[in-house]
């Protein structure tokens, strides 16, 4: 097997150490050596690593992506003279009965001396800050959906039942009737008035529901939930804030992006952090896609195949990838709408759900390399596409349904169709 670069280096990475295995070729099997050794994951240690590296003058690094353990390396290592991939556990595994720290250093050497592994996409320093900011307001919105959940099981334990009369118990007239609450005010009447506009119409019903069994206990943790969800909204605020400033280079990214049905300004900020709006990192949409895991994977033997599941992708952007596709479904007249209606029939709402994120992943590359905004085919792109292959399904339906149908084109029967 060719020897792709003379001096490589595999690095596996703990929480505490690295395994450093630093493999010259030789001559021959026998005239190539491989040397391991062990270096602290503090940051002096890792800058004289990469001193090290340099007077062994290794022209390519290879690294197991291990949890966050990988960063500390890999941020001081890539602006070196030298190739730095940073691969896939699931790439890279070693053989059976030979796992240890040591031979599997050894192990991502010899794979990168002979170009055997691939490097993941690490984005540049300002879409890193980006990813952080974007992950982070991810996390604390789930964790205020979370808080709003503990608040509706707490007003279930105390009889409240206002979750079944009002949609969002904590929006303006929920959030009043749980302060008065809170400071004591327990007449069902008086609470209800506090309803705010279409909420006003079911006054009736909220009388019935806000009269529980509501105790200062109930009054205590109400008020904690209350002020966790307030500290919570002031930090989204604040990061969606420094998003604005990050965003600022990516701001016309974002406008193309934002024109695709079912994705808003929360989700192209999203997409920009885990994708880096740089489409020349793939070479073509089918890359993005398949990177993003929305491709059904390829696993065939002896002519068969065994199993078509997309593989594991970013869970930020595929978790963003999905709001958008079923809020692209539910729009109107759209083409992303007609294709989800067309993949459901056949295989299901799951899997229409991924061929529209894999259609807006598709846009998505054309947009940003190009610099177009999107343009619909529109809801009856399919119609039209093919309106014999159209014409002749509604007609078979009709018949299964026991009608005798005859279509007539510029007033002339059309015998084909009785």
């Amino acid at each position: 097997m060719d020897v792709v670069h003379r001096r490589c280096a595999g690095i596996d990475i703990s929480k505490r150490d690295a395994k450093v295995a630093i493999r010259a070729a030789g001559g021959g099997r026998a005239g190539t050596r491989t040397t391991v050794t062990t270096w602290s994951s503090m940051s002096a240690q890792v800058l004289a690593l990469r001193d090290h590296l340099l007077a062994e003058q290794v022209t390519c690094v290879v690294m197991e992506a291990t949890s966050d353990y990988w960063k500390p390396f890999y941020y001081v290592l890539e602006d070196g003279p030298w190739e730095l991939l940073l691969v896939n556990a699931r790439h890279a595994h070693n053989m059976p009965g030979r796992k240890t720290d040591v031979s599997d250093a050894a192990w991502l050497a010899q794979l990168g001396a002979h170009g055997l592994v691939r490097g993941s996409f690490v984005p540049p320093e300002p879409i890193r800050a980006l990813r952080d900011l974007t992950r982070t307001r991810t996390s604390l919105v789930r964790q205020r959906a979370q808080q709003v959940q503990r608040l509706e099981k707490l007003l279930e334990d105390s009889g409240i039942k206002l979750s079944a009369v009002a949609c969002d118990i904590v929006g303006v007239s929920g959030r009043a009737m749980l302060e008065a609450l809170v400071a004591g005010e327990r007449d069902p009447q008086i609470l209800a008035a506090m309803a705010k506009r279409r909420l006003k119409n079911k006054t009736e019903d909220l009388v019935q529901a806000l009269a529980g069994r509501f105790s200062e206990h109930h009054a205590f943790l109400v008020r904690t939930h209350l002020d966790l969800l307030d500290h919570l909204s002031e930090a989204i605020d604040q990061i969606s804030s420094h998003i604005e400033e990050a965003m600022a280079p990516f701001r016309a990214a974002r406008d193309l992006i934002v024109t695709i049905p079912g994705v808003s300004v929360l989700l192209a900020d999203v997409i920009i952090a885990e994708t880096g709006a740089d489409m020349t990192r793939f070479p073509s949409p089918g890359h993005l896609a398949s990177w993003a895991g929305t491709c059904p994977g390829a696993n065939e033997s002896a002519g068969k195949v065994k199993s078509t599941r997309t593989r594991p992708g970013n869970p930020y952007l595929k978790g963003a990838l999905g709001v958008a596709a079923m809020a692209a479904a539910r729009s109107k007249d759209t083409y992303l709408a007609a294709k989800h209606r067309r993949v459901r029939t056949r295989r299901g709402p799951q899997r229409a759900t991924v061929a529209l994120e894999h259609a807006i992943l598709l846009a998505l590359w054309h947009m940003l390399t190009n610099h177009t905004p999107y343009r619909d085919p529109g809801g009856d792109y399919y119609l039209h596409r093919n309106p014999e292959r159209a014409k002749d399904r509604a007609l078979n339906q009709l018949r299964a349904l026991g009608y005798d149908v005859t279509l007539t084109t510029q007033g002339l029967t059309n015998p084909r169709a009785t």
